[in-house]
């Protein structure tokens, strides 16, 4: 019984995923197809990016309230640098950005404030739910100043194909976001760092004592997690050609839901990136489903709640002798 129990819980997400596939199969003869499957792949593909790094930040005991502001921002700035390039007055100098310089530019903007969500967790001791949640408000403000609260728009064909373009048969975000998955999940289970955030999370006062540099690692966590959340703003603005100043609203409670679905436990240590795939795979399915079933947005809501306290409820009930 205890083997089964135990192959039960190391599966459930897989389980709950095809349960949740047969049902909305029988209910919708719309939902089993391959024009769905494909819109499903490639709405989660942002969920998935930036959930990969909410899982490095969990596993580390910590939380990223602020991704989804980080998102807005990133890719604002790299929407606008892109189409209006950037002026500097007091040399009296213009530099035009190409499609490649803009992605870097909002890449290296996610990096620097994840780094900034890090230092202020490290150095002051600021706790992690405060300190993001106060950079989830600095980005969304800084968001609205770039864009002055508008759109920006017309970005071109080439920025757009990352978001809406076909490679080999397979959309484009779905093979970025299969290259952040595989180099996430090598980074996870096969690298020094890898085992540091486990041992990080699992016993932090152990951690370092065994000679593991606990700053350097968190900081290295937040700012992979800001630079992924800037990889989803990107795909979002270019599957949009545009740049909403409100972008990214709510994307880190679906990012932590993802990541709690697919098994990472909240106290730390415990937990996989391909776990948090399929967490984001049963949002994706569930989302697709209620409104192929012309299910209320606002009963949408408020199923996706049921089902993030059942998963935490089951990870207490499997795990109850953790803090």
């Amino acid at each position: 019984m205890a083997d089964v129990k135990n192959t039960l819980v190391k599966f459930q997400s897989i389980i709950a995923l095809l349960v949740l596939c047969i049902v909305l199969t029988i209910m919708s003869d719309k939902f089993f197809t391959m024009e769905n499957g494909w819109n499903i792949a490639r709405q989660i593909s942002i969920n998935v990016c930036i959930s990969v790094g909410m899982t490095l930040v969990i596993l580390t005991k910590g939380i990223d309230l602020s991704v989804g502001s980080i998102l807005a921002f990133s890719g604002a700035v790299a929407a606008g640098l892109l189409k209006f390039g950037l002026e500097v007055p007091a040399f009296n100098t213009y530099i035009g950005f190409t499609v490649f310089g803009a992605i870097l530019s909002g890449l290296i903007i996610g990096g620097t404030l994840g780094v900034f969500n890090g230092w202020m967790i490290t150095r002051f001791k600021v706790p992690p739910f405060v300190a993001t949640l106060a950079m989830l408000t600095i980005a969304r403000g800084a968001t609205m100043l770039w864009t002055g609260g508008f759109p920006i728009t017309g970005l071109g064909d080439s920025f757009d194909f990352i978001g809406t373009g076909w490679f080999l048969g397979i959309p484009m975000p779905v093979w970025i976001t299969a290259v952040v998955v595989a180099v996430a999940v090598i980074v996870t289970k096969k690298t020094q760092f890898g085992r540091h955030i486990y041992a990080i999370g699992g016993n932090e006062s152990a951690a370092r004592l065994s000679g593991i540099n606990i700053n350097k690692v968190k900081i290295w966590v937040y700012a992979i997690a800001g630079i992924l959340a800037a990889v989803g703003g990107i795909i979002l603005t270019s599957r949009l050609d545009s740049a909403q100043p409100n972008a990214g609203m709510s994307y880190e409670l679906d990012s932590i839901a993802a990541v709690v679905i697919g098994g990472t436990s909240l106290s730390g240590g415990r937990g996989s990136i391909m776990g948090t795939v399929q967490g984001a795979l049963i949002i994706g399915v569930l989302n697709s489903g209620l409104v192929l079933l012309n299910v209320s947005p606002f009963w949408q809501q408020i199923i996706k709640g049921l089902v993030i306290l059942v998963a935490v409820i089951m990870d207490r009930l499997n795990h109850p002798n953790e803090d």
